[in-house]
């Protein structure tokens, strides 16, 4: 399907603008299934056109092994949308997360991607069995967890995830990246094998993958929350349940976060003084760095990280262009650490 050049050329503004101001109620949900495809290709293409029509917003993986969408579905299509993604075999019984924060913000074009993997996770899927995942927990199973000194419960988002909101008592790796913490949490854990482990991410899908590599590598009794915390916080409210997740749920749309519990419990990375959960990207494009930001720190840098990405971004363009290529070498450049911060300040 050939898109219009008047909407491929639309700047990112633009778009917020259109979507800010059209008026369309929106539901904002994810799901995932890990399934094969043989024609990955051809699904990604009939599923682009349809949503296109639709009005569908997201950002959504196509692979071989399955499919990870984050969406948004316009109100009075989502009939439409169910029926036409029920209709296909692969997809009849996907379960679908609806995000816990509607404020039709979450995203702002529609991207459907055809990818080697649904989740990069490093991982030789030859060399062990994906399929031979932990079973599920539900809401007031992980708050038993929870409460169980026996049991470990591991946080399989990334550092800054959880920096914004995490379970209680939960074990929290200091990665940036899936990838590095598959690395990591076998060894990291090694203590464990043979203890109730219960794991959590935001939708579940990580959760999938790491569930199996765990046990292939020795973990006798791996769980996981089914749904993740999203679908534990409905759990939660449906059934009347103590809600032990403290804090903001890191989305990854233009929300950055969605609230889970009733405190925020990080703090700003500029004034390290002021509470605040606001995940924001520097303004300065080369920089683009991920950090909270509380409202006083935001106003007085005008959106930047630092007063250095204040001045530079008002050097001329092709000094910028170079310091873009120069960042674009660096390793973790898109994610904020306090620790690689303060140099910068």
């Amino acid at each position: 399907m050939k898109i219009p050049n008047s909407e491929r050329f639309k700047s990112r503004e633009q778009r917020r603008q259109e979507v800010a101001n059209d008026g369309i109620e929106r539901v904002t949900l994810s799901f995932y299934k890990y399934v094969t495809l043989d024609d990955a290709q051809g699904v990604r293409d009939e599923l682009y056109e349809t949503w296109y029509r639709l009005g569908c917003l997201g950002r959504i993986y196509v692979a071989r092994e399955g499919i990870n969408a984050q969406m948004s579905v316009p109100k009075k299509q989502w009939d439409a949308f169910e029926t036409h993604l029920r209709s296909m075999p692969e997809f009849a019984d996907v379960p679908f997360k609806i995000a816990v924060k509607q404020d039709n913000a979450s995203f702002f074009t529609l991207q459907v991607k055809l990818k080697k993997k649904i989740v990069a996770d490093g991982l030789d899927d030859e060399s062990f069995d994906p399929s031979n995942t932990g079973d599920y927990l539900t809401a007031q199973e992980m708050n038993q967890y929870i409460d169980d000194p026996e049991a470990v419960v591991i946080d399989m988002r990334n550092g800054y995830e959880a920096e914004i909101g995490h379970f209680e008592n939960a074990r929290v790796m200091d990665v940036d990246t899936f990838r590095e913490q598959l690395d990591r949490v076998t060894e990291d854990f090694k203590d464990a094998k043979d203890k109730k482990i219960g794991l959590y991410c935001t939708g579940g899908i990580r959760c999938e993958k790491a569930s199996a590599w765990m046990k292939h590598n020795g973990f006798t009794n791996v769980r996981h929350v089914k749904g993740g915390v999203i679908d534990y916080k409905h759990q939660v409210e449906q059934q009347g349940l103590e809600n032990k997740f403290r804090g903001t749920n890191f989305v990854f749309d233009e929300r950055l976060g969605e609230p889970i519990g009733d405190e925020v419990i990080s703090y700003c990375h500029l004034c390290e003084t002021n509470k605040s959960d606001q995940y924001t990207h520097c303004r300065f494009k080369p920089c683009h760095v991920l950090f909270i930001g509380c409202d006083n720190c935001i106003e007085q840098k005008r959106g930047y990280c630092s007063y250095t990405c204040l001045l530079m971004d008002r050097l001329p363009r092709a000094t910028k262009k170079r310091i873009a290529r120069k960042r674009a070498a660096q390793p973790n450049r898109a994610v904020f650490r306090k620790r690689r911060m303060k140099s910068r300040l």
